[in-house]
């Protein structure tokens, strides 16, 4: 008989947590029944994904954390009636495990599930939280029956306030590297392709949805730096601008603006990133901070080599000097010059891209991490 496991996540949004949320369920439907649950706001991406996935999921009016003082009313208010109604919803369709996937702010699965009493897992799949988010977290932080840390820092991170101890696995954000391959050629013509690279530029991209935590600002620079070097560079940014962030957009438009970065574009987001990554030489991420980065995963198992910030577990898989270049967060000047040394060096980008793409098929595949799923299911419900 399959596991039945509701898998909820209060952002809609697609990005990382979606993503793999996404391919586990479809890697291990086998064994386990998923139903994914997620609130109807921004999630039209994430519907449509699942929908094509095949994939069981329900909608729901959640609301969440917020600056907005209206939304943020809302959740003081409703958030005792969410819950109780995602109790009689887990009750009813008898899960035998909930799985919580959108980090330690969203704790209404995990109330909602030992209401049900099901087994609970919390997915923890980031390496920052604001001291009230930390304290709410440690008051909750027994309910759950067991954790899931998306990686080391992750676990590090939270773990010393997780009390009392309980049962917990290290799963990695996992990279389909038949997908993400080296050999993916885009088969569009020219006029369906929005950019394509110039033959004699040496392209330097990132993939993330804009946002403050991915420290746009500091790639900027970089760029701007590596300008004053080389005179073939051309810089890409490509993520999804959703409204709670238009402001920081414009932000770093006029940064562009300023630095007179004539080199550097947008392209918003994009459905199918592989066809961006063909064209990209070289990977580079300024994020502030990451636990599991599925963009940085996604590019090695294409063969590219990276340049990044140590965040999350990316020195674990990328060793400075030997498979990539990594710095300081924030650090213009090193990350730049970084940027610099793959550029002027066609072997040392090759010898990355290589041993990025080994890495990526021999310790981040799918295959690995869905197992360690099921692993982790079937250990949870042997807990008495």
């Amino acid at each position: 008989m399959k596991i039945r496991v509701a898998n909820i996540i209060e952002e809609g949004k697609f990005g990382g947590p979606q993503k793999r949320i996404l391919q586990i369920a479809s890697f291990i439907k086998d064994n386990v029944e998923t139903v994914v649950i997620f609130p109807r706001e921004n999630s039209a991406l994430f519907e449509q994904k699942l929908k094509d996935n095949l994939l069981l999921y329900k909608k729901i009016s959640l609301s969440r954390i917020t600056k907005d003082p209206f939304v943020a009313s809302r959740f003081l208010l409703f958030s005792w009636y969410e819950i109780l109604r995602l109790a009689h919803y887990f009750r009813r369709k008898k899960f035998d495990i909930v799985h919580v996937s959108g980090g330690s702010w969203q704790y209404k699965g995990v109330l909602a599930g030992k209401l049900a009493n099901s087994k609970v897992i919390w997915h923890l799949n980031d390496t920052y939280a604001p001291w009230i988010i930390r304290k709410l977290f440690a008051m909750l932080s027994g309910f759950a029956d067991a954790y899931i840390f998306a990686s080391v820092r992750s676990f590090e991170y939270y773990a010393p306030l997780i009390k009392p101890k309980k049962p917990f696995f290290i799963i990695p954000a996992p990279v389909d590297t038949k997908y993400f391959s080296p050999q993916f050629q885009d088969k569009r013509s020219n006029k369906e392709i929005s950019w394509k690279k110039n033959k004699n530029k040496m392209v330097i991209g990132t993939i993330a949805n804009i946002s403050p935590i991915k420290d746009l600002e500091t790639f900027i620079k970089v760029a701007h730096l590596v300008n004053n070097h080389v005179n073939n560079a051309e810089f890409i940014i490509v993520g999804k601008v959703y409204n709670n962030q238009k402001r920081y957009f414009k932000k770093l438009q006029k940064l562009s603006s300023d630095l007179n970065m004539k080199n550097l574009f947008f392209l918003g987001g994009k459905d199918d990133v592989r066809s961006i990554l063909e064209y990209i030489d070289i990977y580079l991420c300024t994020s502030r901070a990451e636990s599991s980065p599925m963009s940085i995963w996604e590019a090695m198992s294409m063969g590219k080599p990276v340049v990044s910030t140590l965040v999350g577990d990316v020195p674990i898989y990328i060793e400075h000097g030997i498979s990539g270049e990594l710095a300081e967060v924030g650090d213009v000047e090193h990350l730049a010059k970084g940027v610099l040394t793959l550029i002027l060096d066609e072997s040392k980008r090759q010898q990355y891209g290589l041993i990025n793409r080994k890495v990526a098929i021999s310790r981040l595949d799918i295959k690995f991490s869905a197992l360690k799923h099921l692993d982790a299911y079937n250990s949870v419900l042997s807990l008495n």
